[in-house]
């Protein structure tokens, strides 16, 4: 209303601010100064090293990234744990913050098209000199001052692009601290489960050794065996009986960090499967390498970085051109307060419009957009080393879980056969066909094998786990 009566007894400005608003509209739908963002030209192979070749006309992903950790982890207790560590994991609640925190971000860069308005209130007293060619002045105004910037080389628009791309960012980076999660708690749980087993495995073998210690003594007092029989066997007793404090301890370590984990004190977990009882699930297909940039979290960071490089860039080289701003004031002004309400003589209002070309800024312009193209540079290669990465992450995998698998099935074979060994030498140790020595030989390496199936076995679940986070899966 204000600026209406002033425009009124202004005509020469109100068609100055016609015009001015006219070039502002057109500034709204002008063409930003730089390219729409397009994704960097990435040569992906058709399937990764190790993995099996795509069949084509097939589905373009059919990972096991495409799973939730619900449907991969079949074991009950271990997706009950990972529920609880998305829950109450620190990490991952500081990365859900950083997500609320570029979100306000987000908010404000929307906004970044609407006008500001300030509301003050304003006194203003004047005292002059006795010899001065003021004179005494005493201002009461209220008012209300409204600035707007027409977009018109895109500046702001491409502050909004870098602001979504910055809090889309910060949802990925919360993914990826997920899928991390999600396979240090698998991994951690199947070093827990093989540590158990080891444990279980050990005080068998414990009580194995007991027995023929008793053995051998009753030969020796019979006198069909010698003292260094007993000495050996001993020996081997109390290397099994040492082996147990340390796995008691390994025990309550992962049980502590497995608990750190879950955003809980260290405490005893509770588990009712053992090691050996667990399928692996290795057959799930690992996809096509290309999927990796919709699966990877990282990988999709990095490009959400690299967006949001791109428009800085565009921010940057708009500043080097003119811009449109608008300001529209008015208001109540009197020189008592009490005349404030004495309408219409107490209105005022005014309309400013200006356009400013930087010419001189000692060349920090120029220099903030070429270092705004750097960034953008190095985000690009950041993000292509991201893809890189990524795909070497699958590839080690996959080649680990064929080991591993290969390797399983020889340590299997080993320990079947070393078992019917040490039934066998002790029934010829009893006959006198062998002496104590193949006995003892004979249940070491039985013991080993045992140990190298359990550690293999755990090897085999966390390399399938490995392989589920390499595709990018686990956040969903």
């Amino acid at each position: 209303m204000t600026a209406n009566i002033f425009l009124n007894a202004q005509p020469m400005r109100k068609k100055l601010f016609s015009v001015m608003l006219l070039l502002a509209c057109g500034g709204l739908t002008a063409c930003g100064v730089t390219r729409d963002y397009k994704q960097p030209d990435i040569a992906f192979p058709d399937s990764y090293r190790g993995g099996k070749p795509v069949i084509k006309g097939g589905p373009a992903d059919s990972s096991a990234a495409m799973l939730p950790y619900q449907s991969f982890f079949s074991d009950t207790t271990l997706r009950e744990l990972i529920d609880t560590a998305i829950a109450h994991n620190i990490d991952l609640q500081v990365a859900l913050k950083n997500i609320d925190y570029a979100k306000e971000g987000l908010g404000a860069a929307r906004l970044g098209l609407l006008p500001t308005l300030n509301l003050q209130v304003q006194n203003t007293k004047n005292s002059p000199s006795d010899n001065g060619l003021q004179s005494y002045k005493n201002d009461y105004t209220a008012s209300g001052v409204m600035t707007w910037e027409a977009d018109i080389w895109g500046k702001i628009r491409s502050k909004k692009k870098s602001a979504l791309a910055t809090y889309l960012k910060t949802e990925e980076a919360a993914k990826a601290v997920r899928t991390k999660l999600v396979a240090d708690v698998a991994s951690g749980y199947y070093n827990l489960l093989m540590l158990d087993t080891q444990l279980d495995i050990s005080r068998k073998n414990l009580g194995f050794a007991d027995t023929t210690l008793t053995m051998i003594r009753l030969q020796y007092n019979s006198g069909q065996g010698t003292s260094l029989a007993i000495q050996q066997q001993e020996a081997l007793r109390q290397n099994i009986a040492g082996s147990l404090p340390l796995l008691e301890q390994k025990i309550s370590a992962q049980e502590n960090a497995l608990s750190i984990l879950c955003g809980s004190m260290p405490s005893t977990l509770q588990r009712d499967r053992a090691l050996l009882t667990l399928k692996v699930a290795d057959s799930l297909p690992s996809g096509i390498p290309s999927a990796l940039l919709q699966n990877r979290p990282d990988v999709r960071a990095a490009e959400l970085a690299l967006r949001g490089a791109h428009a800085d860039v565009g921010t940057a080289k708009a500043s080097l051109y003119p811009s449109l701003t608008l300001s529209a004031s008015g208001g109540l002004e009197a020189f008592k307060a009490s005349n404030w309400f004495m309408l219409p003589g107490s209105l005022f209002g005014s309309v400013q419009g200006g356009l400013v070309q930087p010419v001189f800024q000692r060349g920090e312009l120029k220099a903030q957009y070429n270092k705004s193209k750097i960034l953008r540079d190095q985000a690009e290669l950041s993000f292509k080393s991201a893809v890189l990465q990524a795909v070497g992450d699958v590839s080690n995998a996959l080649v680990k879980l064929d080991k591993v698998k290969e390797q399983e099935g020889f340590v299997e074979q080993r320990s079947a056969t070393l078992h019917k060994a040490v039934e066998n030498s002790g029934l010829l140790f009893m006959a006198g066909m062998v002496t104590y020595l193949d006995v003892i030989t004979a249940e070491n390496n039985s013991l080993q094998a045992d140990l190298d199936l359990a550690s293999i076995r755990s090897q085999h679940h966390t390399a399938m786990s490995d392989l589920y986070r390499a595709l990018g899966g686990g956040w969903r």
